[in-house]
């Protein structure tokens, strides 16, 4: 038996990269898929998002599975997408059990930049709220929903450089934290019900996100036009362990535990999957 088996899981950018893992590793260890991505390209992000035909890969490797799949196409940013899919999803498929909120983008000096603050807010913020006020509705007494963080989120403090001159990079980080501020208080709010609340918190991962123009830039400045393989110098310095970054299954296997029973009474967690980046980043405290 799996262990989700017989659970029912909705994922948000479940079209590749992380959410295409968590979704097709939900699958295996028995759960039916609810899959959304928005499946086209926003001008401020400065690499191509996933397609409609990375969305129905998602949905084939799911049934290979042996699980059933409802997936479409929904922006996050957009509430009645969300619960209009979650409402198809429940008819068909007689609840909802685990909620993976995990769409995000990273607008590194997207432009124009006040838009891309907007955008990258609207999504890994705003979309992580929407993805869970859509899904409360349908959640009952263990029911699990786990939001994908960065570990950004702890990076504070550091200091600017030039304020205001990457809006769509200083947007993304305030997202994260404030989504972590945000899964704390649902878990606060949801424990009495028995619904748990929880945030994975990964560094680079080995995704199309990190894969891109943008990232190398941002990781090797001192280089006109740097390659991945410029990037990978750059990549380790993130980590404690001298490592270039975690592969998608990394945050699965979090992802997995905590969508399980067998983190039953575990809430309000925020679960570093970070390679010690927190290490390098912050003092100890409890």
């Amino acid at each position: 038996m799996g262990r989700v088996e017989g659970k029912v899981a909705f994922v948000t950018g479940a079209a590749r990269g992380q959410g295409r893992s968590h979704a097709v590793r939900l699958a295996e260890e028995g759960a039916d898929i609810i899959a959304v991505d928005i499946c086209h390209d926003l001008v401020t992000n400065n690499y191509p998002l996933a397609s409609e035909a990375d969305l129905q890969e998602t949905a084939r490797l799911v049934e290979k599975a042996g699980r059933r799949v409802i997936a479409k196409k929904a922006d996050v940013r957009e509430r009645a997408q969300l619960a209009a899919v979650l409402a198809e999803g429940v008819e068909a498929f007689g609840k909802l059990d685990v909620v993976v909120a995990n769409a995000g983008i990273m607008p590194l000096n997207g432009e124009p930049g006040l838009q891309a603050w907007t955008d990258v807010v609207d999504t890994n913020l705003v979309g992580v709220i929407n993805a869970v006020h859509a899904s409360l509705p349908h959640l009952a007494e263990g029911g699990s929903i786990v939001a994908t963080g960065s570990a950004a989120a702890f990076m504070v403090g550091q200091q600017v450089a030039q304020p205001g001159a990457n809006p769509g990079g200083a947007g993304y980080s305030y997202a994260k934290r404030a989504l972590s501020e945000f899964i704390h208080e649902m878990a606060r709010n949801l424990a009495p019900r028995m619904i748990r609340a929880n945030a994975v918190h990964p560094t680079n991962c080995n995704t199309d996100m990190l894969n891109s123009e943008p990232m190398y830039k941002a990781f090797r400045p001192d280089l006109e036009n740097p390659t991945r393989e410029d990037a990978l110098l750059a990549f380790p310095a993130q980590q404690a362990m001298p490592i270039p970054f975690i592969e998608p299954g990394d945050v699965t296997n979090a992802v997995v535990f905590l969508a399980s029973e067998e983190s039953r009474y575990v809430t309000g967690l925020q679960l570093r999957v970070d390679g010690g980046s927190y290490l390098k980043f912050h003092d100890f405290h409890l």
